[in-house]
């Protein structure tokens, strides 16, 4: 758990841009003796979306999903697994402009299944119109389109993952079009085993003196992960299905150091179960009209000794309920879009904490909530250069402890007058709310020391956005943002002056807010030298009068620094080599401080086969082990050191075989002016 926190938090102020160039070229035509090419775009921008051409930036990389691949993206960093986008405080990711409504860990599976052939474009909007149910900054992957004529495509992929111990897996993706149908499976295998460090420094004062409190922790978990998705298409009626079923669930944390020898073991009694179907049917005549359905279960016991003695257990319930319908109306009134709709979401959230052996209460609580929205919005596009989309939406939210109105504006604006100079500009508003299960207000346990605590007052917070982006030659890139969340959150250790007790809680902080330049540049030699400089530079700070029973008021100046490189021997050389260079200076997070971190990384890609129809990657991440931060507090009072190593270094091996390889079947049609593998 303190990993996590820990992981998150230099993360969320990290959202910087990697990438490298791509020379991907419009096919050459040779008329007699002169040879005319063509650079094909990197970026577009038009009506406050930037459109990004990734299939053509990361051909020459060591990629083999998209989840890998939206890291090379304009503003986008892509840090184990976790996607964030410079200038935004969070980002949601949709599929071909649909919001799924999955968990964040079940959407970053699917989206590490799907292979990156399957990916057309992906559009970055910092400020997503209402139309797309979505508040705040999205990237939106889109997908080739499977025609009749493609038949069956799809590949298969299998890894290995050597970090401390060994993890492995397999995917299976297909698409499949016939007359008006078409069909899109993907499945994923996996099994995983993971290890973690975390070496802590407790100076705690207590009644009038201080006390060392040392301790080593590792981290051991493992388990077995099926991830589906499906769909069937019938013209513009759409039935999809997403489903993840975690099972063989286990993990362990053991720690050693002053207050003794400690094990925490952690057993899901079932397998974690995710569950989501969704309907979607789109008019002729504007109107699209949608719903789905998720069910969420999951059942873990807990159980802490201290050597071989039991100390204490718990099990831990949570089953979620939730049902979400919209319809949305479209008309074009000449040069004008109109767009405007509703959408409404119930949940029901049952979950409860037993303990034994434990003087902490036990609960179990059903918490329903209710969020209802409507929203009006429009977009034009002038001839003189200027395009801009604007919505404004009103959002109902309801639970037995709360009940609210928000309004949730939103403006988005691109002026393109040349390829030379692209201008956007975009401002939004949401609203940000607590999970489930800190509402709950339950405790756990790390050992007789450290504790994790529920916060029934936590209250969702207002996060303000606004970012300017010029885009030169469709390729250089600068974004100059500012964010400020009014009462965001901070989950941070907290030493107790009552007992001899650490608290690790989230709480309502005053305010955060960041301000700051991003800077992106490819660049290269031919072929042979494709590269991408990336500088983020940008101000934080964040101020709580009431954190506990202290208050702190931190800002920091921040650089992020990236450095990423591709090599090829030749033209058509089935072989590629990658390296890249990160750097983050020290950072902060709340009233802690995050010391600064560094990594290497690089890759080599090898296609080979019929059509190039094979492909093995190998690609080794944070060679050197430095990509893990020392987070220090040292203020009124507070004393406390946390070292985390080995959370990104590893080795990964991967084979594709790719049939039909994503293209047409060759026939005796005409399909050159047919399809979407081009």
């Amino acid at each position: 758990m303190r990993k996590g926190i820990l992981f998150a938090s230099f993360i969320t102020f990290i959202s910087a841009v990697a990438q490298t160039e791509a020379t991907d070229t419009i096919s050459t035509r040779q008329l007699d003796e002169v040879v005319v090419k063509g650079e094909k775009p990197q970026v577009k921008g038009k009506d406050g979306i930037m459109v990004v051409d990734l299939p053509g930036i990361v051909k020459d990389k060591p990629v083999t999903n998209i989840l890998e691949a939206l890291g090379y993206m304009p503003g986008v960093t892509n840090n184990n697994g976790m996607i964030w986008l410079t200038g935004a405080s969070n980002v949601t990711i949709i599929l071909n402009g649909e919001l799924t409504n999955m968990p964040l860990q079940n959407l970053y599976q699917l989206l590490y299944n799907t292979p990156v052939d399957r990916l057309k474009n992906v559009e970055i909007m910092y400020s997503a119109p209402a139309k797309y149910h979505v508040n705040g900054a999205v990237i939106n992957v889109v997908l080739k389109t499977p025609t009749p004529l493609d038949g069956l495509q799809g590949q298969v992929r299998a890894g290995y993952n050597q970090a401390h111990y060994g993890s492995y897996g397999g995917v299976l993706a297909a698409t499949y079009a016939i007359k008006d149908w078409t069909f899109d499976l993907n499945y994923g295998l996996t099994r995983s085993k993971s290890w973690s460090r975390e070496e802590t420094w407790s100076n705690h004062l207590y009644d009038g003196k201080r006390t060392m409190i040392e301790d080593d922790m590792r981290r051991i978990g493992q388990n077995w992960n099926n991830t589906i998705f499906a769909s069937a298409s019938w013209k513009t009626l759409k039935l999809t299905y997403n489903g993840q079923i975690i099972s063989d669930s286990k993990s362990w944390s053991l720690s050693s150091g002053t207050l003794g020898n400690y094990t925490n073991a952690y057993n899901m009694l079932s397998p974690v179960g995710y569950h989501n179907i969704a309907l979607r049917y789109a008019a002729p005549f504007g109107m699209t009209v949608g719903g789905d359905y998720t069910h969420y279960s999951e059942n873990r016991s807990q159980s802490l000794f201290k050597d071989a003695d039991y100390l204490l257990g718990s099990e831990n319930r949570q089953a979620i309920d939730r049902w979400h319908v919209y319809v949305d109306q479209q008309h074009q009134l000449g040069q004008w879009q109109l767009n405007y709709g509703a959408e409404y979401q119930h949940s029901k959230d049952h979950s409860s904490q037993h303990y034994a052996m434990s003087d902490n209460p036990d609960f179990d609580d059903i918490l329903s909530e209710d969020v209802a929205s409507f929203y009006a919005g429009t977009q034009r596009s002038f001839d003189w250069g200027l395009s801009f989309n604007l919505s404004a939406k009103g959002e109902y939210y309801h639970n037995k402890y709360q009940h609210n109105w928000n309004f949730i504006p939103q403006f988005g604006a691109t002026y393109y007058k040349t390829p030379k100079s692209i201008f956007q500009l975009n401002f939004n508003t949401q609203r940000i709310y607590p999970s489930y299960w800190e509402l709950h207000g339950g405790t756990s346990h790390i050992n007789n020391y450290s504790t994790i605590v529920g916060n029934l007052q936590l209250q969702p917070y207002i996060q303000y956005d606004a970012q300017f982006n010029y885009i030169l030659r469709q390729k250089y890139v600068a974004t100059f943002y500012f964010q400020y969340g009014d009462k965001t959150t901070v989950q941070l250790p907290y030493q107790s002056p009552d007992a001899m007790n650490l608290i690790y809680q989230t709480i309502n902080m005053n305010y955060k807010r960041v301000v700051g330049l991003n800077l992106y540049a490819p660049f290269g030699v031919g072929y042979i030298w494709n590269a991408t400089a990336t500088a983020n530079v940008f101000n934080q700070r964040e101020k709580a009068d009431h954190f506990h029973d202290i208050g702190f008021d931190n800002s920091k100046w921040i650089f992020y620094g990236e450095f990423s490189n591709s090599f090829k021997f030749s033209q058509n050389c089935p072989v590629s080599l990658t390296v890249d260079f990160s750097y983050i200076s020290p950072s902060l997070q709340g009233i802690a401080d995050l010391s600064s971190i560094w990594k290497v990384d690089a890759g080599v890609k090898w296609q080979f086969g019929k059509n190039r129809c094979c492909e093995l990657d190998l690609k080794a991440d944070d060679i050197f082990n430095k990509w893990s931060p020392t987070m220090t507090i040292n203020h009124a009072g507070q004393d406390y050191r946390m070292k985390v190593r080995d959370m990104s270094h590893n080795l990964k091996l991967t084979f594709i075989w790719r049939f039909n390889g994503f293209k047409p079947k060759e026939t005796n049609i005409d399909t050159s002016r047919f399809g979407t593998g081009k």
